[in-house]
């Protein structure tokens, strides 16, 4: 009840501090001050996400967007794309879990609470793919496949484009919390050379990266062909903290971000065919090596092995993620005024796992050997598109202004694809000791398989301004997915501007996201600590669960059921002010109800022996975990929130500028339905349910803050620039499984970012510091903490790395 008492009360006063501290600057200018020239700039930029017309800008946009250039994003400081746009967007969060398997390597992005696969991501304007990796532990984003936002080089950007509104009608499945369409540099002109480092001030953590984009021009510059290299290192970095039991052991744990090397190539290129039709392309190679911990066993384990370590072991998971795409395309405009696109679209990511510092008991016990480094198999998915895309502005007699009427096609294919690992990784035997490489067991041949599936999508808008004040725009979209059926949304939207300085905004919108191809046949066995009051009904300590499709027998025992599309309804209503040129803010409140949502059952115990004679009397015996996963369609949910956009530029003359901008998010997602446990696990027991409180009021609800603040002030003088940004985090709740009693509150947190810049002819210089102030996250209660050494939450929006300290030297022409 008390959650965000702090966040609700203190929000409005500091965001009325705020605009009055703008307004009063306001006033103290000219009655009709100077425009601002970078925020005509930024205003009048033409967007290309959420409308299909070719003169819509941000300004004069129907629904929310934020338009972020390239300059703000190397102004955060941060060398990872995701972790930049969470500095810039509050309703955009970049949790960082830890001790979670290799969730660390693809770590996902939420955009207003919702999962990661709920946000559409594009490349100019082109479905980007997923990547292989499931994220099955609980974390936030829990059961999700999301895009890898970080294989995007940031040197490769001019600009992202963040919807936030439901989009499903004019781009399909997934779009039901926003679209974040990153937008390419362009031309033949410009480039530069960047390279950074630095290190927490823990003494770890050290990072490097270098980068470098340039252009070069084609054929009597008729056309042009840009590449962006990219090559960086990261040392892993180590919160935790001695065993409270083992004192003398020291810090045998590892917990916080993994080491991580990763290289990646970026082209794009366009050449004139003819002066109306142009051919371009673009696409990436990257690869990223990350090494994860699991959880270090010691003498007192169950699974130690003092034959091979005499002092415990951790074992240490490797990740080693290729990341691809191609796409090619022509696009053109006829003389009659219809412009089109056709293109072509590859994408795909390969993860090979491997555990080293490892053992497997149970090969050990049946052979008297065992190997300490295994191969765990392999992860591939890729998608494979074609495009058409045709649009033109009619004018009609009955209308002042030209309606733009848009249609195309899309084709659709998705493929997803498991290799088991070698047989040491995976080995059980049947001596009931513990098998498999511990750590990270590898995929079993009973775990592998190839899946595929295609869709055929067809969609029409159409857009107009109806008067000079009031403009709309309604699309519709037909899906036809080859494992689910059919689907159509719809979207509606519009605008009136009251004068040209004031206007409301508001839409409606239909939406739907396909169950993925490793969500309903993803299957595997992982090793995780499991605290007191877990779903297991077991002792604190570290079990192996199983994650089950959702055909296989033991699923289809345990009431696992086919899935099907999640449904979702999008509301939008806002309204945009610039009271002076200098100034513009922009508020929206939005609801979305999803139904039939797509989530990961809680573990359900498979250990009693209830559970044991029920599964052995239909065939399943000698199964190697003490629980099962799958996914279900159990459960509905609702969000609502608001979004305000505040910037404000001042200008001192000689004095120099100052450039306000001041962002915050209020958001709370909510279960609103649980359908029924399935007969057979009431039959089978209290103890099993399919939803557990930790999902229901925690990883689907209340475990991302609700709200978030961003203020930055930006102030450029001479050769000089001060760039600071104060974030607040609300606080968010812990939810154990099954006891109340160990749930746990996160305080509000700030965490303030500061640098320091000199440009030098077309040299810039910047020394800066993330987290100056060294906040941390409040400390996990004892009863969660795995004995102190997981002494933070995995839950934090802002990470336990402490501050970071870093130097940037940038070349550009």
């Amino acid at each position: 009840m008390h959650k965000n008492a702090v966040g609700l009360k203190a929000a409005p006063s500091i965001l009325a501090v705020a605009l009055l501290s703008i307004l009063s600057q306001a006033s103290a200018q000219d009655a009709t001050p100077a425009p601002s020239t970078d925020n005509a700039k930024k205003l009048s930029t033409v967007i290309v996400t959420g409308t299909r017309a070719d003169n819509r800008t941000e300004s004069s946009s129907l629904t929310p967007i934020d338009v972020v250039s390239a300059q703000t994003l190397q102004q955060t400081g941060t060398t990872e794309l995701t972790t930049a746009l969470a500095r810039i967007i509050p309703s955009l969060t970049f949790p960082r879990p830890s001790a979670s398997d290799t969730a660390d390597s693809q770590r996902p992005a939420q955009l207003r609470g919702l999962s990661p696969d709920q946000v559409l991501v594009l490349v100019d304007g082109k479905r980007w793919h997923p990547g292989a990796i499931l994220l099955t532990n609980g974390v936030l984003g829990r059961g999700s496949q999301a895009v890898d936002l970080n294989t995007i080089p940031i040197g490769a950007i001019d600009h992202i484009e963040v919807l936030r509104d439901g989009a499903s009608a004019q781009y399909g499945s997934d779009a039901i919390a926003g679209v974040i369409n990153v937008v390419l540099k362009k031309g033949a002109q410009g480039g530069e050379v960047d390279l950074s480092g630095g290190q927490y001030s823990a003494g770890d953590g050290r990072q490097w990266q270098g980068s470098a984009n340039f252009a070069l021009p084609l054929s009597d510059d008729k056309g042009w062909i840009r590449f962006t290299l990219q090559d960086g290192n990261q040392d892993y970095t180590n919160r935790s903290q001695p065993n409270r039991t083992r004192p003398w052991e020291g810090t045998t744990q590892r917990f916080g971000d993994p080491a991580v090397k990763d290289h990646n190539l970026f082209v794009n290129a366009q050449f004139d065919l003819t002066p109306n039709v142009q051919l371009y392309a673009f696409g990436h190679y990257s690869d990223r090596d990350t090494t994860s911990p699991a959880f270090f066993r010691n003498l007192a384990n169950s699974n130690s092995v003092p034959s091979l370590y005499p002092n415990g072991y951790l074992p240490l998971e490797h990740a080693d993620s290729t990341d691809r795409s191609l796409v090619v395309g022509i696009r053109g405009k006829t003389e009659s005024g219809w412009r089109w696109d056709i293109s072509g679209n590859y994408g795909g990511n390969r993860v090979s796992y491997a555990t080293e510092n490892s053992v497997n008991r149970a090969f050990l016990h049946d052979f008297g050997y065992s190997p300490t480094e295994f191969h765990d198999g392999i992860l591939k998915a890729a998608q494979q598109s074609f495009d058409v895309d045709i649009a033109k502005e009619f004018s009609t007699s009955w209308l002042p202004n030209p309606v733009t009427l848009a249609f195309g096609a899309e084709y659709l294919r998705q493929t997803y694809a498991i290799d088991a690992g070698d047989l040491t990784s995976w080995y059980t035997g049947r001596s009931g000791v513990s098998g498999g490489a511990q750590g990270f067991g590898g995929y079993q041949p009973t775990d592998a398989g190839s899946y595929s599936r295609h869709d055929v999508a067809e969609y029409v808008s159409l857009e107009s301004n109806l008067t000079d004040r009031f403009s709309t725009s309604l699309s519709l979209r037909h899906e036809d997915y080859s494992d689910f059926g059919n689907t159509t949304s719809g979207a509606l939207a519009g605008r009136f501007d009251f004068t040209d300085r004031f206007a409301l905004r508001g839409s409606a919108s239909t939406g739907f996201r396909a169950p993925s191809l490793a969500q309903q046949h993803y299957s595997y066995t992982s090793s995780l600590y499991y605290g007191a009051g877990n779903s297991l009904h077991l002792p604190a300590g570290i079990y192996n669960t199983g994650l089950v499709p959702v055909n296989s027998e033991i699923g289809t025992l345990l009431g696992a059921q086919p899935l099907e599309p999640e449904k979702s309804h999008n509301y939008t209503l806002g309204a945009v002010w610039n009271p002076v040129d200098a100034l513009n803010l922009s508020v929206d409140i939005y609801q979305i109800t999803i139904d039939n949502r797509i989530t990961l059952s809680s573990n359900l115990a498979t250990t009693s022996p209830t559970v044991q004679s029920y599964l052995a009397a239909n065939g399943v015996t000698a199964s190697n975990y003490s629980g099962i996963a799958y996914f279900t369609n159990a459960v509905n949910t609702r969000t609502r929130g608001i979004d305000l956009v505040t910037s404000y530029l001042s200008d001192f003359g000689d004095a120099g500028t100052l450039q306000s901008t001041l962002s915050y998010n209020y958001n709370k997602n909510k279960v609103t339905d649980i359908k029924a446990n399935p007969a057979i696990l009431n039959q089978l027991g209290v103890n099993l349910k399919r939803i557990d409180r930790r999902d229901q009021y925690g990883l689907l609800a209340d475990t991302t803050p609700r709200s978030k603040l961003i203020l930055n002030e930006l102030y450029s003088l001479g050769h000089w620039s001060f760039n600071g940004t104060a974030t607040r985090y609300g606080s968010f709740v812990s939810y154990n499984s099954t006891t109340a009693a160990l749930d746990q509150t996160f305080g509000a947190k700030w965490i303030f970012d500061f640098a320091v810049n000199y440009n030098l002819d077309r040299w810039t210089f910047t020394l800066g510091g993330d987290n100056v102030f060294n906040t941390y996250p409040d400390r996990v209660i004892p009863a969660n903490d795995n004995n102190g050494t997981l002494p933070y939450s995995v839950f934090s929006p802002f990470g336990f790395n402490g501050a970071y300290v870093y130097g940037k030297v940038a070349y550009r022409w």
